[in-house]
C-alpha cells in the first residue's frame, strides 16, 4: 500500500506546479527540448515523491522490552559513550543514518510518558560526522517507560535543514506511532540503558517498527 506523509503535501503541490509551469513554457519556446525537458521533471517529481512515502508498518509485537528501529536506514553507531543533555551518565549508543531514498518518518521506539523535550538550533554538519550528535540542528526526547528512560535524537543533516516532531513534554505516546519527520535524509540516535543487550550489526539495514534494534535488561 502506497501512501503520502503529510509533510510531503505542500512541497509536491508547489513542485509539481513549477514543474508543469516549466513543461508549457518549454513547449512554447522550443519544442524540441520539450520531451527531454518533460522526462527529467518526471524523474525529479518521482523522487520527490518516493521521498515522502509513508508505508503502514505494524509492529510484530508490541513490547516495551525491545527497542523498534525508529526510522529507516542503515546503522552506523554501536558504542558506549557519556550522554550530557540529560542523563549526564554513560549509555549505550545506537544510531541510524537515513539516505534521501529511505523512508523518512520517524516512530516512537517504545510506549510510555515523554519526561523531557528540548529542540536545539545548531549546525548542518553531514549527518555521520561525529560531532553531529552534539552540534547540529536536533530534537532530543526522552520516553519513561515506566521501568527505563531511553533518549532519542532527531538531527538534521547537511542537506536535511527541517525536521519536524509531534509530541511535546508530557505527552503519552504508543510504540510504533508517528513522533516526527526528517526532510531530505539525516540521522536518529538512541541512548540506552547500559546493559541493553544490541540485536543489529554495524551497517546493517533496519526498517521502522519492524527491525528490533536492542533488548532492555
Amino acid at each position: 500500500m502506497f501512501r503520502l506523509h503529510k509533510e510531503g503535501y505542500s512541497i509536491l503541490v508547489a513542485v509539481g506546479l513549477f514543474l508543469l509551469l516549466l513543461n508549457v513554457a518549454v513547449w512554447v519556446l522550443d519544442q524540441l527540448y520539450f520531451w527531454p525537458v518533460l522526462a527529467l521533471a518526471l524523474l525529479l517529481y518521482g523522487f520527490i515523491v518516493q521521498f515522502f512515502r509513508n508505508p503502514p508498518r505494524q509492529i510484530p509485537v508490541l513490547d516495551n522490552r525491545l527497542i523498534y528501529a525508529p526510522a529507516d536506514g542503515r546503522v552506523c553507531v554501536i558504542e558506549e559513550v557519556h550522554e550530557g543533555e540529560y542523563f549526564k551518565e554513560k549509555r549505550l549508543q545506537i544510531s541510524i543514518f537515513m539516505s534521501p531514498l529511505n523512508v523518512h518518518v520517524n516512530r516512537n521506539p517504545v510506549s510510555g510518558v515523554v519526561r523531557y523535550f528540548r529542540y536545539h538550533a545548531g549546525k548542518y554538519l553531514v549527518a555521520w560526522h561525529p560531532k553531529s550528535s552534539t552540534e547540529n540542528e536536533r530534537t532530543t526526547v526522552v520516553y519513561d517507560t515506566g521501568s527505563a528512560q531511553i533518549l532519542m535524537r532527531q538531527i538534521a543533516g547537511a542537506v536535511a535543514k527541517r525536521i519536524k516532531w509531534y509530541l511535546e513534554e508530557g505527552d503519552t505516546v504508543e510504540q510504533g506511532e508517528d513522533m516526527g519527520f526528517i526532510k531530505f535524509g539525516s540521522r536518529v540516535d538512541l541512548f540506552l540503558p547500559i546493559h541493553s543487550k544490541v540485536e543489529v550489526r554495524m551497517n546493517q539495514r533496519v526498517r521502522g517498527n519492524l527491525t528490533v534494534l536492542a533488548r532492555l535488561p
